[in-house]
């Protein structure tokens, strides 16, 4: 069955309450874009605010860019995430949250699969080591595969208005069915389309029926 996503009110209940917040911003070194992970470190931490130049010393600090690479912070992600390969695990540890069904891309090939939530992980921040959702690709012999990990930070908390929030080198991307500001990183399947893609044309929702659509 498909179906189409409104998820705002879901958005809004998981999200908690929170102060101000201060992002990190920096720009990918063209040096690291392709380099293979390397080892884990400590997970770094982006805050929201619009990133300036003015603010850029300040960000490093807090994200830490200036002592590791884009390749250690994903090796961070993996490290992390990797006990949630077992979907149970996942839920044992508090991403038991169903955000969405397996979303599919009515635009085109590919899908996102299933979001599953931390939910006092909402909360207008977000951490490198702490994506506030897990997406699972559902597979033939019924089991999900943990492919792929999101950042989302509500509208609640930074404004659709402002500039985008930064993680990872990467500017987050709005996702407005979901009024959120959101970031995607395929740390456990391949993404042609790129690693910080919305859509993965080899993510499929094909053995599930509990499917929806999204245009983004």
């Amino acid at each position: 069955m498909r179906r189409s996503v409104h998820l705002l009110a879901g958005i809004a209940l998981l999200s908690a309450c929170g102060g101000e917040q201060i992002p990190t911003g920096t720009s990918l070194p063209a040096d690291v874009a392709d380099a293979p992970l390397c080892a884990a470190r400590a997970g770094g931490c982006a805050q929201v605010r619009p990133a300036t130049a003015a603010n850029l010393q300040t960000e490093e600090r807090f994200e830490g860019r200036g002592r590791s690479t884009l390749r250690e912070e994903l090796a961070t992600i993996r490290r992390v995430t990797a006990p949630f390969r077992d979907f149970a695990a996942a839920t044992a540890a508090g991403w038991s949250t169903e955000i969405t069904a397996c979303l599919t891309n009515p635009a085109g090939p590919g899908a996102m699969g299933f979001h599953y939530g931390n939910a006092p992980l909402i909360n207008g921040t977000a951490h490198v080591d702490k994506p506030q959702l897990l997406l699972y690709e559902p597979e033939r012999n019924g089991r999900l595969r943990l492919v792929a990990v999101e950042y989302i930070i509500p509208y609640s908390f930074h404004s659709r208005d402002a500039a985008p929030p930064v993680l990872l080198g990467q500017q987050f991307m709005q996702f407005d069915a979901f009024q959120v500001w959101g970031l995607h990183a395929w740390i456990w399947k391949d993404n042609p389309s790129g690693l910080f893609a919305p859509w993965n044309p080899r993510v499929t929702c094909e053995f599930t029926t509990d499917v929806a659509s999204m245009a983004h």
